[in-house]
């Protein structure tokens, strides 16, 4: 199978081009210019002949360079990083830009999609739910959270509009190699490895975290599998299952790597609105 990946060379994108190349897809692969993948994603001279780079931003890509393409994944978010979530930005990578690359796949032939979503498009709505279900409301609470919802419902209209078989994977607490530094477990291991104590809100937030390898298999499932039907999008939570405090899962990597350092659990207040159970009702694939 030939297919097309944006966000080739972030966190998950990595992750899943690798997996990708393990199982003989024929990958063209979309990379911001002067980016280069957060991990390694091919191991040999055969590997990297199955993936073709392509530099640009998604609204550069013309529909002729996805003639012949199987399947489009689509990973490319704007905002991931707190940091960088400003209202201008997501609305233009997650929504306007990404509308645009998914009509010219279109336009080139396209039918089979898999685009990431997020679990922040339920937002404020995941309190209400022990397990949050795909079904919940979308009452999103920033900016980032606001863009991907919207991208949501521009692909399943665009999906019902021209019959195309999608499916739509909101990954909730991923972690894992090439995650972003600032992040908990990157933070995590840092100070660990350093033998630092580790300061941290108390840490009794419940939430599903899952290793990024395990969210770029989900990924080739959804794209082998032939459950979805032409204009009748699936929609599916990625968790591991296992619902945990922040607390244990930092005990858990604290030991992992035989910090020498100290856990400070309360030594950093919760964030502002704090949502303090976050968890998916797991969907199969």
């Amino acid at each position: 199978m030939k297919i097309f990946v944006t966000g080739a060379t972030g966190f998950i994108g990595s992750h899943f081009v690798r997996a990708a190349v393990k199982q003989k897809y024929e990958i063209t692969a979309l990379r911001y210019p002067g980016t280069s993948p957060v991990i390694s994603v091919a191991d040999n001279l055969e590997e990297r002949a199955q993936i073709t780079w392509i530099d640009g931003a998604l609204s550069d890509v013309a529909s002729e360079r996805m003639a012949g393409i199987d399947a489009l994944v689509h990973l490319a978010a704007a905002g991931v990083n707190p940091k960088q979530a400003s209202w201008d930005l997501c609305f233009d990578v997650n929504v306007s830009q990404s509308i645009q690359i998914w009509r010219r796949a279109v336009s080139a032939g396209i039918r089979r999609f898999v685009i990431c979503g997020s679990c922040f498009e339920y937002g404020l709505s995941g309190e209400r739910f022990e397990f949050i279900p795909t079904s919940a409301p979308l009452e999103p609470s920033g900016a980032y959270h606001a863009s991907k919802a919207a991208a949501t419902m521009s692909a399943i209209a665009l999906c019902v509009e021209n019959q195309l078989a999608l499916s739509i994977l909101r990954p909730f607490h991923v972690f894992g190699e090439g995650e972003g530094p600032d992040r908990l477990w990157p933070s995590l291991r840092k100070a660990a490895l350093a033998g630092e104590d580790f300061p941290m809100s108390p840490g009794e937030q419940i939430r599903d975290f899952i290793p990024v390898e395990e969210v770029a298999q989900a990924f080739l499932r959804a794209l082998a599998t032939r459950h979805p039907i032409p204009g009748k999008p699936l929609l599916a939570n990625i968790g591991a299952g296992k619902p945990r405090t922040l607390l244990e899962f930092s005990q858990y990597w604290w030991n992992h790597w035989n910090a020498k350092g100290k856990l400070l659990p309360g030594a950093l207040p919760y964030r502002p609105n704090e949502v303090m159970r976050y968890v998916p009702e797991v969907s199969p694939l």
